[in-house]
């Protein structure tokens, strides 16, 4: 800038900014990753927890579903329900697929949390698995199905094959995520202290991945429910996706709408227990 722009700018009047209106206060509700106050919270609760149940009931009453028989009340969904219970029906169906669950995503966990750690945090374990999980995630399990009846039989071992396939590669691929996203200033500062490969992945890696990993276990847990329904087709005589098949038979519509508020509620018992678990092991992130 010459001399003369120079002086020609200092000795310029520049107009006044505008004004503007100071900002007017927003509801903590609306206000970006502000913590809700226990009475805020219990409020957005009640009307997440009781906003859907009354649409249920007056889309059930207004006669938009024809014949009402098709879209029961929450009342009579209940009785059904009760109904079931007392039978002891719902008690061992809901065992049958809790243990179908436990077994088929117990064993789908086990392989791919470790799988998931050495993809992520080794170059070569990552170019060795990432291609063929890559591939074969996108395979529904449920195509499966005839080979595993082929190849296992009809008893319970399929429909834990089923349950497996269905989360095995998406946890494995969610784990390995999870891992190498942990600094890699982290493990320089190991290595420059003098700790070994072992030592940061025992030390630095798995604790710093740990909450993340739940994360995609409860995530997963969602999946493992859905696929026990379609494993239970393969002749099961017990479970609650086998009851909900048998119920669409007989049209019994209610006790199919109480069996998935079993389901529902099972799931989210075990989603609220990851959560308690993360929030509990991972206090130092």
């Amino acid at each position: 800038m010459s001399m003369d722009t120079a002086e020609r700018a200092r000795g310029r009047t520049w107009s006044a900014l505008p004004r503007r209106r100071a900002p007017r206060p927003r509801p903590v509700a609306f206000t970006l990753r502000v913590p809700l106050g226990r009475r805020t919270r219990l409020i957005v609760l009640a009307v997440a927890v009781l906003g859907p149940l009354a649409a249920w009931w007056l889309l059930s009453v207004s006669g938009l579903v024809k014949p009402a028989l098709y879209l029961p009340t929450p009342p009579a969904t209940l009785r059904a329900g009760l109904d079931m219970l007392s039978t002891g029906q719902l008690y061992s169906d809901a065992a049958a697929s809790m243990g179908r669950v436990g077994v088929g995503f117990g064993l789908a966990v086990a392989v791919s949390v470790p799988l998931g750690i050495v993809m992520g945090s080794f170059a070569t374990g990552w170019s060795l698995f990432e291609p063929v999980i890559g591939l074969l995630r996108y395979l529904p399990a449920a195509a499966f199905i005839p080979l595993l009846i082929i190849w296992l039989g009809l008893d319970e071992e399929p429909k834990i094959a089923v349950i497996f396939l269905g989360t095995f590669f998406f946890n494995t691929l969610m784990t390995a995520d999870v891992v190498r996203g942990v600094p890699v200033a982290l493990i320089d500062v190991s290595y420059t202290l003098g700790a070994r490969t072992g030592d940061i992945l025992r030390k630095v890696i798995i604790p710093h991945s740990l909450p993340g990993m739940i994360d995609a276990v409860r995530v997963n847990a969602a999946a493992a429910w859905s696929f026990v329904v379609v494993a239970e087709l393969i002749a099961a005589q017990s479970g609650l996706g086998y009851r909900i098949n048998r119920l669409s038979r007989l049209t019994q519509v209610d006790r199919i709408f109480a069996v998935l508020v079993v389901i529902g509620v099972i799931g989210l018992a075990i989603d609220i227990a990851l959560r308690i678990l993360r929030d509990r092991i991972g206090r130092w992130l």
